[in-house]
């Protein structure tokens, strides 16, 4: 759901490039039905794949990477400690629901259809303050910015 609606968001900008993939994913897997219905509601793209394991060859590349919780954080911190600079969490910058920067993302898996909508609202608070730090850091150059979640 995060790669969906921040393609969307950064739609027309050349300088943006965006792959999702997860501490804990295996393989890969569709893109659930409910996170489907919720990125065609909002108009964004639905991702062709729902999962894959992050790779230290995909962090070579990326300039960024945000992570949906401080525990996938700290696991990308452990695994992968040659790139923790490029770490963040998608709510680092961004006050969701009154939690203050920094608060997780909910994990809408296994919920209903309106879990799926809370989390989209998440990121529709998140990902412009996600973009506007990148814009920040990188000059605008995010080439390969990356989730690093299994996609809502």
């Amino acid at each position: 759901m995060a790669e969906g609606l921040f393609r969307k968001l950064t739609d027309g900008r050349d300088d943006y490039d965006c792959a999702s993939a997860g501490v804990a994913a295996y393989g890969e897997c569709p893109v659930s039905a409910h996170t489907r219905v919720v990125l065609e509601a909002c108009g964004a793209p639905v991702p062709l794949c729902g999962g894959r394991r992050v790779t230290a060859a995909m962090l070579e590349d990326a300039t960024h990477v945000f992570a949906m919780t401080q525990g996938h954080l700290e696991q990308l911190e452990r695994a992968f400690p040659a790139h923790e600079r490029k770490f963040h969490l998608v709510c680092e910058f961004a006050d969701v629901d009154g939690n203050g920067p920094g608060s997780d993302v909910p994990d809408p898996i296994g919920m209903g259809r309106g879990a799926y909508e809370a989390v989209a609202d998440v990121f529709e608070t998140a990902l412009p303050m996600v973009v506007a730090y990148i814009d920040q850091t990188a000059g605008g150059a995010a080439g390969g910015g990356g989730e690093t979640n299994r996609p809502g």
